[in-house]
């Protein structure tokens, strides 16, 4: 007699927000070709958010966790400790970044709090000259869970206007903190302009989601290749350790390349990569990159834009195999 176990299986999906996909390319794949034959296509991030987080200086009566200091002080209280570690981002971690960028001819894509590029629209006039993206990382780095659908709608289209008039083009794409809310991506698609998100870690390749009978496109996220491994647990304890990482990841996604490139998102920030002897490691391995001659380091709206143009050819190229 076979047991029955299907009344303790739960229902696929209940309440809102989005579905889950359990299942993604499957074990096959998506053949992907980037330009160029390349492997890999590395989308390396700079989230700027000095002066978006929450502070008793912008009004919060709270403080936020940019940790550096292992003292967690009191919420009553001001922390100019932490205040100071954001800060360095813009007054001098950015433009060490920057430096960098410029000296290896590097394209990125500036994942920046709108709030903080209002309050420091040099960053936002560099990223515009420098031929950099200029994309949405929220209007504030804040917690969008807790807000109404309306109120996070308005923050959407403020971010909208502060990045438009600061970088010299409305963002494209969006990022964020932590999730989004079970709202967030529905009010993308509602807005319009948007070409893709990256509120999800769950694959190394983009894919598309439908969100109200429209394909809506997702460029994974990476907690994994991501500097703020440099001041949690279990992270990188010397600079030496985010290139051995970082180093491991892409070879191992060059070997799967000869038959199924994927892609590999770099994230890093401004008041912790900014710090001389870290961006001395990503320097070091986006020379790495560059020598081998088979990684593509692009914005993620260049990314985004291949994936999107070439979508069909790819899931033609992988059906074709699966037939032959």
């Amino acid at each position: 007699m076979t047991f029955d176990y299907t009344p303790y299986i739960p229902p696929e999906h209940v309440g809102p927000g989005p579905r889950r996909n359990y299942v993604g390319y499957g074990r096959n794949s998506l053949k992907v070709s980037w330009p160029d034959g390349k492997k890999v296509a590395v989308a390396l991030v700079v989230n700027y958010e000095t002066g978006a987080e929450r502070s008793w200086a912008n009004g919060d009566r709270r403080n936020d966790r940019i940790f550096e200091f292992p003292y967690d002080l009191a919420p009553q209280y001001r922390d100019l400790a932490t205040e100071a570690v954001s800060e360095y981002g813009g007054r001098a971690g950015v433009w060490r970044i920057q430096r960098m960028l410029d000296s290896l001819g590097v394209k990125c894509t500036f994942s920046a709090c709108a709030l903080a590029l209002y309050r420091n629209p040099e960053v936002g006039a560099y990223i515009q000259e420098a031929g950099h993206e200029g994309s949405s990382h929220g209007f504030r780095w804040e917690e969008v869970w807790t807000m109404s659908r309306t109120e996070e709608l308005a923050r959407i289209r403020a971010a909208v206007e502060i990045i438009r008039e600061t970088c010299g083009e409305r963002p494209i794409g969006w990022q964020t903190r932590h999730s989004g809310s079970l709202n967030t991506r529905e009010l993308l698609v509602q807005e319009g302009g948007f070409l893709y998100d990256c509120d999800s870690t769950a694959d190394d390749l983009p894919f598309y989601v439908d969100v109200n009978g429209t394909d809506h496109l997702v460029l994974p996220y990476s907690s994994t290749y991501n500097d703020h491994r440099f001041i949690i647990s279990q992270g990188y304890s010397k600079p030496q350790d985010f290139f051995d990482y970082c180093k491991d990841g892409i070879d191992y996604l060059r070997m799967e390349g000869e038959t199924r490139p994927k892609m590999m998102t770099i994230g890093i920030h401004a008041h912790w990569m900014g710090q001389a002897a870290r961006t001395a490691a990503l320097h070091r391995f986006l020379e790495y990159c560059l020598e081998s001659g088979d990684v593509w380091i692009a914005r993620r709206r260049d990314i985004a834009e291949w994936f999107d143009a070439h979508h069909a050819s790819f899931v033609a190229a992988t059906r074709e195999e699966a037939t032959a």
